[in-house]
């Protein structure tokens, strides 16, 4: 609770002798311009008045400092938290991953090339970078976070052969165009994108293969053999796919397996409780995992504080969303979710333990987009850091923030708790 104390000086002791100003020759010259003003405030009669403009002017004075932390950055992540509490939000911490954050376990435990450095230096290249982009405007697609984990991750394999499942207006498009200038793309999506260009900004690539409009062909009736013949592509794990369509991404991968695709990128990677379609996230959330074996008790634990959160960050998940019909935490309510959700089938727990340890026996590498940055950071209350990995820029570092030339970014352009999800597979 933040504290405010208005204190003035006492008026001069009155002497033994009832002479109420004492010896000016002693007094007045070390009495200070406050004391003078407190004197004639007291003489006059006009005290609590004064004093009463005085707490007024020290209370909205906080309040507009405090409001514009609140708003801007705040200097430490601790300062940040104490001002949450100030106004009511008390144990809404930014602390990333205390409710879980769901990981799927690798054969045999390996890890990405990159660091937070790697990341931390793509960021500051990034940035000028994405200033450009043609789709200022991006809604219901890519923000800065995926655009820039996208990015990241294609210019560190550089591929031989990029192909996307789902383009919209063609920002992803640009974004692997910009990792890769001179590196073909196949891009696989129901309306072309030059089909938005009648409404507003779009881009189209020149040095892109488009199976879109009349010619679209889903990425799991492709000839892969045929195309990959077609670029000239002999190794097929020199090949990058991005996955931005909203479909089962348990089908996706079995799918991109059976073509022999080694290196996958999926943008919509739910959270438990949440999103269209059957997740990885959803399959690996389990008992043995961190942050699986969810409480479906609202008096429990983490259902108060599941409770508590929802009231402040708007992508939390109470136990009324995360639980289905007997206590059934797994998927979207036991469903395996499908084609934008326009199919929803039921399933039980053992077999999305089974799907779950299937994506386990194939995956050689699995790894989540951190948040860019903390909330303090972005300004964005969108999502609840409790089932998010640790940001890039961790909360209260506003030096390397503004270095990095984040801080003039829009707050809107932030996805804030980003789902994507890098997975390097390979065949049982």
């Amino acid at each position: 609770m933040l504290e405010r104390v208005l204190s003035s000086r006492r008026a001069t002791p009155v002497s033994d002798d009832g002479d109420e100003t004492g010896d000016e020759s002693k007094t007045r010259k070390h009495i200070s311009v406050a004391t003078r003003v407190t004197n004639y405030v007291i003489r006059t009669g006009h005290l609590w008045p004064c004093l009463l403009i005085g707490l007024v002017i020290v209370l909205v004075t906080s309040f507009v400092y405090h409001t514009r932390d609140l708003v801007c950055i705040s200097a430490s992540s601790s300062d940040h938290l104490s001002r949450l509490r100030f106004f009511g939000f008390e144990g809404l911490e930014t602390d990333f991953g205390s409710l879980g954050v769901p990981w799927c376990r690798t054969k045999h435990d390996r890890t990405v090339e990159w660091t937070t450095k790697d990341l931390i230096k793509g960021l500051e290249e990034f940035v000028p970078i994405y200033e450009t982009r043609p789709i200022k405007n991006n809604m219901y697609g890519m923000g800065f976070d995926h655009s820039f984990g996208l990015w990241f991750i294609t210019r560190w394999l550089k591929p031989e052969l990029m192909i996307e499942s789902g383009a919209f207006k063609g920002h992803s498009t640009w974004v692997l165009r910009q990792a890769m200038p001179d590196t073909r793309i196949i891009s696989l999506t129901p309306r072309h994108p030059e089909k938005y260009l009648k409404k507003g900004p779009a881009y189209v690539d020149e040095n892109c293969t488009y199976f879109a409009g009349k010619d679209f062909v889903d990425f799991g009736n492709v000839d892969w053999g045929k195309v990959m013949k077609k670029h000239g592509i002999k190794d097929r794990s020199q090949v990058l796919v991005f996955f931005d369509d909203h479909q089962n991404e348990l089908k996706r991968l079995k799918q991109a397996l059976k073509a022999g695709f080694r290196h996958l990128v999926f943008e919509d990677n739910y959270d438990t409780g949440t999103g269209d379609h059957y997740s990885f996230r959803q399959m690996c959330d389990q008992f043995y995992i961190r942050g699986g074996g969810h409480s479906c008790f609202k008096d429990s634990d983490e259902g108060r504080i599941r409770a508590r959160r929802k009231k402040f960050w708007e992508k939390a998940v109470d136990i009324d969303e995360l639980c289905g019909p007997g206590e059934a935490w797994w998927g979207v309510r036991g469903q395996m979710r499908d084609d934008f959700n326009h199919s929803n089938k039921a399933i039980s727990y053992a077999e999305h333990f089974k799907n779950s340890r299937f994506v386990e026996s194939v995956l050689d590498v699995y790894w989540e987009l951190p948040p860019v940055a903390g909330p303090s950071l972005t300004h964005q209350t969108r999502y609840d850091p409790a089932r998010a990995s640790s940001p890039i820029v961790e909360d209260g570092r506003y030096g390397l923030f503004r270095r990095l030339g984040l801080s003039g970014l829009e707050a809107s352009v932030f996805n804030g708790y980003t789902q994507m999800v890098y997975l390097q597979v390979s065949q049982e």
